[in-house]
This record gives structure tokens, sequence and C-alpha cells, in this order.
């Protein structure tokens, strides 16, 4: 005889009699138990005959054949596994749980439930923080992990990340990233003449105002390599960087968070301007003392520092640091390191990183 496993439906089931009562209807036997389990399954056979039953914790008993039936205890330890354990996750080094993203269960219910037996049985393991990254395609969950007393800590387009922190003390999980990073891109040609740039958008104050080109660098994307992006991108001009001049550390700024800026001086390897009409409403070379003479940049120390440092580049009476790349044994990984190097043997105390 062939029997085809089509289709389970998991329920509680509680009942006054633990005997089993076969009720019939057609060519179905429909098979209900009052002991406390979760089953029931169809089973058809070649005769046509469909069996609906549910297991209790002894034996099945009906009128159909018994050759017709298995033992049931073996489908729930199988089937039914899943409803005993805890959520996909691993342990981190740290001595939490990262949940496994691409594992969630997409029904809520379940979600529910798992996750507050992994929560229970992570307590009583000694877990300490518990990381729960839920995708876009699982955001039905947020208010789920909320009301077990998850916390938002980032979001991104794709996902949005909870923790739980399960100690009695303060949290010691790290914080969501807490600053931003921006470039600017000091550019001097050859006739002592700098790329200065208007922007379309800005506060009132800067109204008017030439400035450097700036912006925010990209994920996974090198300081230096980002101020030559920014410098194409907003005049066209291809450039080569050569050092991190300075950089300005502020706080509560945009969404409250520190900002590190960066000013790199590059080198023009072009000279034709090409304005990105959507940010940009219009960009020169302009005389560095026309640049120093505008009453924003002279009349502000911050301004008229990094100027001066950059003149101070430019006459060899400065030495910037330059980007190169190590890899270290603590983490395996290339980085760039910037630093300077100056000439100490030749009794040349300028400058040959670049």
């Amino acid at each position: 005889m062939d029997l085809n496993l089509k289709s389970f439906d998991a329920k509680l089931l509680m009942g006054a009699s633990s005997e089993l009562a076969p009720r019939r209807t057609g060519h179905s036997a429909t098979i209900s138990s009052g002991v406390r389990f979760s089953s029931s399954i169809v089973i058809s056979s070649r005769r046509g005959s469909t069996i609906v039953g549910s297991a209790g914790r002894e034996e099945m008993a009906t009128t159909a054949p018994r050759s017709y039936f298995f033992d049931m205890r073996d489908v729930s330890r199988s089937v039914f596994k899943k409803s005993d354990e805890v959520l996909d996750a691993c342990d981190d080094e740290y001595g939490g749980v990262v949940v496994d993203p691409d594992r969630l269960p997409a029904n809520q219910d379940l979600f529910a439930s798992l996750l507050h037996s992994s929560l229970s049985h992570w307590k009583l393991k000694g877990k300490k923080g518990i990381w729960l990254k839920l995708p876009l395609e699982r955001s039905q969950l947020v208010p789920i992990a909320v009301q077990e007393g998850f916390e938002y800590h980032h979001a991104e387009p794709g996902y949005v990340m909870l923790t739980y922190w399960i100690p009695k003390r303060p949290s010691m999980l790290p914080a969501n990233a807490s600053h931003h990073v921006g470039v600017g891109g000091f550019v001097v040609n050859e006739n002592n003449e700098i790329l200065v740039v208007q922007e379309k958008f800005c506060t009132p104050s800067f109204s008017g105002v030439w400035k450097i080109p700036t912006g925010f660098i990209h994920e996974a994307e090198e300081i230096y390599s980002g101020a030559v992006r920014e410098v194409k991108e907003e005049t066209g001009i291809d450039t080569a960087f050569v050092e991190v001049m300075a950089f300005r550390h502020a706080h509560n700024l945009a969404f409250q968070k520190s900002d590190l800026f960066f000013v790199c001086m590059l080198e023009p390897l072009s000279s034709q301007i090409s304005i990105d009409d959507d940010e940009i409403q219009a960009a020169r070379w302009m005389p560095l003392e026309d640049y120093l003479a505008q009453p924003l940049i002279n009349g502000d120390i911050m301004f008229k520092k990094i100027l001066d440092i950059c003149i101070a580049r430019l006459g060899k009476r400065y030495c910037g640091l330059t980007a190169h790349q190590v890899v270290s044994t603590f983490d395996d990984r290339q980085s760039c390191l910037y630093y300077n190097v100056v000439d100490i043997q030749n009794g040349n105390d300028n400058c040959i990183g670049h």
C-alpha cells in the first residue's frame, strides 16, 4: 500500500476522554483525540479512502485497517520539532546571540512563540546581548519583538536592527554609529587659483559664498577617494589625492550625531569645469587672495586656519597626512593608515609622502 502525506494542521486539542472515536463521512473517517496533542494528518491510499486523524500518547484505533497507520509520535518529533526549539541563531564572541535573519518564520504567531521561548532559553544559558535583524520583508515582526522588550538599535534601507540586553545591569552593547564623515577638497592649480563652488541649497548666511567642494563619504569608501569623487561630481575636475591637511570634530549636528570633516589637498589633473546642476549653482577657479577676502571666510577662525595650513603646505612649510595601506594581524584586514613621512636623513624637512 502506498501512503502519501498530503497535508497537516498543527492544533492543541483538549477533551474529557482519552479514547478515540471515529466519525464517518462518505469514504473518509475522522478520528479525534481527547489527549492534549498537536497534530492531525491526511493520508491517502490506493483505495481512494482518506483518513484524517489526530494522535494520542498511546495508539490510534479506527474501523479502517490498522495497516493504514504509522507511529504519529515520530511525525511529532520531526514535523513539529520546531515548536519546541529556539530561533535559529549563533553565539557571538562576547557571550551574546545573533539571530539568523534568513531563517525567521513569516508567521507572526510562530515568531512570537519562538521568540518568547528563545529568550527564556538564552537567559538560562547565561547569554548577554541579543541581536535581532529584521529584514524589510519581515517588518510585520517588529511590534512583536518590541513587545518582548527589544529596543531599536539602528536601521538601514533593507532592515531594522533590534537588541535585547539580558543581564540586570547597564547594557554593554555598542551603540549605533555616532559620527558622520565628511570631506572637502582643497584644489589649487598652477596659476595659484583655488577651485570653489556655490551651492544651490544652503543656509541664508552662506548664500553667495564661494567655498571648497565638500560632501559625505560613502559606506566602505576611503577618505582620500571620497574627496576625489566629491570634487569630480560637483565640478567635473579630475584630481589626485595629496594629503589630509587637517580635520574637524564637532558634535550634535545632523540628527544629533557627531561629525568628522577632513580637509584634503588634491592635485588637479584637468581644468575644464562641468558642474552638477542638481547641487551646484556655480563653480570657478578663483585667485587665493579673492577667496580669502570673502568676509565669511576671512572673519571665521576655523576657515582662516584651514586656509593658512593649506597655503603653508603649498610653501612646503607644513606636512599633512598621506594614506598608507597596511594589514594588521589583529584583524587580518587591509586598512588605510594616515601619517606623514619627512625626509630627515637627507636634511630635508619636507614631506615625501606624495
